[in-house]
């Protein structure tokens, strides 16, 4: 309930510093228990031959498509909103379920990846320097990649460190700090350098104009409230980070994006692009140009994204609202994203002028 609105319950009345105290023990205990368990996890799963690890990630991905109702639902709801009557429910029941098999794989070979090796890895990750020559990429070069979350991202940073292409890479915390630690040093098995969100792509732009390799997951919203660009994606509208793409005019450095295509019995292809545009494009081109080079293989393989995450958080005032998912709301700090971003808006011509965090354009 908003502050001032005076409407409390009783259970928010009665509230002390004794209830508090109780809510933060509890809160404690239960992020030390998820850090047992996920220890745990860094210990059995290595353990485990491949296969062995592979069926476990199928059980657990079909616990979580069970447990998790609101996850399916937005799921659900977001390829309604992607595919229209091109999709029957029947198709996107049967993505929802291979969605989650893929995220949970995605987590069981992060703490499966201790057994890889830079002599080993090519057994299961179809990568080799011919790919980075396809985009113009040969060792040693600096450039920035954008990665999204489409199969095993995980072992695609991991691979490019087993081919000494090492780099800073931006990583989200969890709420549980506690946790940190363990995805940190998993993923860095392979030389790469793990940074925090928050002045991040300070770092990144040093380390890149040092000669390094700078890597950021771009296909998620971002608050519109943030520095960000509106893109079109799957039609509809949604707000992204630009970093890549001002990464990549402030240094001048190549931008490559990849995405890590399943293949059968557990195993990956990793895939570069390069994404086209002109030497003087936007922020907003640029980002929007690294969309439309992965989305066609979303549309012919679906399964594979995080079709669970909020993709469309914002609702534009100019469309119809049943375009877009349940969850999608208005929103003016987005409305001026998209009059910046070269959409249709329902504020005014000058809204941009005086909103905060105005993108170079």
């Amino acid at each position: 309930m908003a502050p001032g609105s005076g409407a409390l319950t009783h259970g928010a009345e009665s509230a002390g510093p004794a209830d508090l105290g109780v809510r933060n023990r509890w809160k404690e205990l239960r992020y030390r228990v998820e850090w047992f368990a996920v220890w745990l996890l860094t210990k059995i799963v290595p353990l485990l031959p491949r296969l062995a690890a592979y069926s476990a990630a199928q059980f657990f991905c079909g616990l979580a498509a069970h447990l998790d109702r609101h996850g399916r639902k937005v799921a659900l709801a977001n390829l309604a909103s992607a595919f229209g009557d091109r999709m029957s429910l029947q198709a996107r029941k049967r993505i929802v379920r291979e969605s989650y098999q893929h995220f949970a794989r995605t987590m069981i070979d992060l703490f499966w990846s201790p057994r890889l090796t830079e002599k080993n890895f090519q057994r299961w990750i179809e990568f080799d320097y011919a790919e980075w020559a396809r985009v113009g990429i040969a060792p040693g070069d600096s450039f920035v990649l954008g990665t999204y979350h489409y199969g095993n991202f995980e072992w695609f940073s991991l691979a490019s460190g087993f081919l000494r292409f090492n780099g800073t890479i931006i990583t989200q915390e969890f709420k549980n700090a506690l946790l940190d630690p363990i995805f940190k040093n998993l993923r860095e098995l392979s030389g790469h350098q793990m940074v925090a969100r928050e002045g991040g792509v300070v770092r990144l732009y040093k380390n890149v104009r040092r000669g390094s390799i700078a890597a950021i997951l771009i296909d998620l919203t971002i608050p519109a409230k943030t520095p960000s660009v509106a893109i079109n994606c799957f039609g509809l509208k949604t707000n992204v980070t630009y970093a890549h793409a001002w990464l990549h005019k402030k240094t001048g450095k190549p931008l490559i994006t990849a995405h890590a295509e399943p293949l059968p019995r557990g195993r990956y292809r990793m895939v570069l692009h390069r994404p086209e545009f002109s030497s003087d494009a936007s922020l907003q081109q640029i980002a929007q140009a690294c969309w439309d080079a992965f989305e066609p293989h979303v549309r012919a393989n679906p399964a594979p994204w995080l079709w669970m995450y909020k993709h469309w958080r914002y609702r534009p005032g100019s469309e119809p609202r049943e375009q877009y998912p349940f969850y999608a709301n208005f929103s003016e700090d987005f409305e001026v994203r998209l009059e910046e971003s070269g959409f249709p808006s329902v504020l005014p011509e000058n809204a941009a002028t005086v909103a905060n965090g105005i993108i170079d354009k």
